[in-house]
């Protein structure tokens, strides 16, 4: 496979991966911490990024935006607090493997 087809094949599945994030939203960036490592805030840091390697002006406001599909207030307005099972499994994660 060619570098191109590759990427663009990347392109495709991360695009998948935002609007299925987008669609399940009941799904706490806790919850993707605690169970994954990352969460949607970890994907605009990635994004933004690149965009710096790049030489592309973006804010981190500008990159929660286009992976969210809205401003980040408005999304994290609609989300509950964080409960403490959440809490204690995201820091389990972080002492399991060493993630930061």
């Amino acid at each position: 496979m060619d570098k191109t087809t590759q990427t663009e094949l990347e392109a495709a599945a991360f695009r998948r991966l935002l609007a299925h994030l987008r669609r399940h939203e009941e799904v706490q960036n806790i919850d993707l911490m605690g169970y994954a490592g990352f969460c949607r805030n970890c994907l605009s840091d990635w994004y933004k990024d690149a965009a710096d390697e790049r030489g592309i002006a973006i804010s981190k406001d500008e990159a929660r935006q286009h992976i969210y599909g809205e401003p980040y207030a408005d999304w994290k307005a609609r989300q509950p607090d964080a409960t403490q099972e959440q809490i204690d499994r995201m820091n389990a994660f972080k002492k399991k493997t060493g993630h930061s």
